[in-house]
């Protein structure tokens, strides 16, 4: 008995200063590199970087060198980029396990950003769907630029005619993810009754939009400042959290979609119809396991339980985009723009975004 005991605890200290040393790997953040030279013989551009992980401080404004076109890729000169919570991500290096595909102790990748809208300049020699001139709106690495690049089969698509700009570049990451939490994984259908926890940010304003536009009974939530709006993008109803808490509203719903995540998986099946379907985005604020408690929490509740409590990782696809796009065209969605700032302001951006009280989407104005 007494070597069994010595073995197991031998392996529970092995695994505790492993577990220790990961932490510790995970969680470093090296120095800032210095910005490299750049080279004299290449075209170059304004754009944001970060060489370590940290606050929005750590952003630069530089230039560098500017992209070419694939065979099989477009160059889009940016006219408007977005903001998103993936952003403060990716600086922060939050949560500590996303640094296993990002990079230990400072990022792999420099560049920053993905939505954006703009005007091709160039295209692959392969490229047949984009040509220059055309006004298009999508996903690429590294949006907080002057430039980018896509591939033709990419998240990339035509930009409405009567949509702007600024419009356009908020819709592709919070756009795509309403759009697929409601119709993929919700499979919202007429007369169905929804509710939308978060309705105001920049996935829920779209998620009213396109919820209502499925026929759905909309219901929103929201703060105080923001329910006049919410109401004016289509809810039916909307729940003031100040003042009321929807979990204790007796209503049920087919469909809860939830941005917020401030009430737990067993208040939320109080108001999910007993076929319901939850529908988890995002997740809560924190450097370990936050973030992921209530998707880990929802894979142990969905096997003893019938309603579905699911979360959505969003895929850019193109016909999303262009599902979104004859959305835009026909005035059924609109998107909601809280704030504007310049490319050289990202880090303001950033650091808004992060406050949590953006109302529908931050632009980036880049030209």
């Amino acid at each position: 008995m007494k070597l069994r005991y010595r073995i197991a605890s031998g392996v529970l200290i092995v695994l505790a200063l492993a577990t220790t040393a990961l932490a510790l790997v995970l969680s470093h953040n090296s120095a800032c590199e210095p910005a490299p030279a750049v080279s004299g013989g290449t075209e170059n551009m304004k754009a944001i970087v970060h060489r370590c992980y940290g606050s929005p401080d750590v952003l630069q404004f530089e230039d560098v060198e500017k992209p070419m076109p694939g065979d099989n890729e477009v160059l889009v000169e940016v006219a408007a980029a977005a903001v998103n919570p993936l952003d403060w991500h990716f600086v922060r290096g939050t949560p500590y396990f996303l640094r296993l595909l990002t990079g230990l102790g400072a990022p792999d990748a420099t560049s920053l950003g993905v939505d954006f809208a703009g005007t091709v300049v160039a295209v692959g020699r392969d490229v047949k769907r984009f040509k220059p001139g055309d006004e298009v709106f999508g996903g690429g690495d590294g949006a907080f630029a002057e430039y980018v690049t896509v591939a033709e089969d990419g998240a990339l698509a035509m930009k409405p005619a009567d949509v702007s700009f600024g419009q356009a570049a908020s819709v592709p990451i919070a756009g795509v993810t309403a759009l697929q939490a409601l119709r993929d994984i919700g499979k919202l259908k007429p007369g169905q009754k929804v509710l939308i926890n978060g309705a105001s940010g920049g996935v829920g304003t779209f998620a009213v939009q396109l919820a209502k536009s499925f026929g759905a009974e909309v219901s929103g939530v929201c703060s105080t400042r923001n329910v006049d709006m919410v109401r004016s993008i289509g809810a039916d109803h909307v729940f003031d959290y100040k003042q009321e808490d929807y979990t204790e509203s007796g209503q049920q719903f087919d469909v809860i979609v939830d941005m917020i995540g401030n009430h737990s998986l067993l208040k939320n099946r109080r108001v999910l119809k007993p076929d319901g379907i939850f529908v988890i985005v995002g997740g809560a604020k924190g450097n370990w396991l936050g973030p992921v408690m209530g998707p880990i929490k929802a894979f142990m509740l969905s096997p003893f339980v019938d309603q579905e409590f699911v979360m959505i990782l969003a895929e850019l696809r193109q016909s999303d985009l262009n599902t979104l796009a004859d959305l835009m065209q026909a005035g059924t969605v609109t998107p909601v723009i809280d704030s504007r700032y310049r490319l050289s302001e990202v880090p303001d951006a950033i650091r808004h975004s992060e406050e949590g009280h953006a109302r529908g989407k931050i632009i980036i104005d880049v030209q």
